[in-house]
């Protein structure tokens, strides 16, 4: 079982979308994923949670949390998301970034491009490796 942890700084917009298509879309006996930020904030973002909801994910249980490095122990794979010098660095991990615009307070329109850029990434990653359903 490979697991995989998406990262950005406050783990409440683009990791949590991420981790949450992956799990949905990954053969749950070949990966699964985690979310996790440098500096969890409170929530979700609402608007992420609405544009999530769209498409059949309820994120309104998910709760930002702190990377640490018994979070990051048995993983093989760290995705950061747009977060520059505030991305963590975990030896070890393969390593992907996704430059991916912070959609707290953006629009929803813009929201959903966001969260459709996720999608794409994460199948691209799930095909790539062979982990798809």
């Amino acid at each position: 079982m490979k697991k995989v942890i998406f990262a950005c700084v406050h783990n409440a917009g683009r990791s949590q979308m991420a981790a949450a298509f992956f799990n949905a879309l990954a053969d749950p006996a070949r990966a699964h994923a985690i979310s996790a930020g440098t500096q969890p904030g409170a929530r979700v973002h609402p608007e992420v949670q609405a544009v999530m909801a769209e498409v059949g994910i309820d994120l309104s249980e998910a709760r930002p949390q702190r990377l640490t490095d018994e979070l990051a122990r048995d993983a093989q794979w760290l995705i950061t998301m747009g977060c520059g010098d505030a991305c963590p660095f975990v030896p070890g991990l393969k390593r992907g970034d996704w430059p991916l615009e912070d959609p707290k307070g953006r629009s929803l329109e813009r929201v959903r491009e966001i969260r459709d850029d996720v999608r794409a990434r994460v199948w691209d990653l799930l095909t790539q490796e062979a982990w798809r359903r």
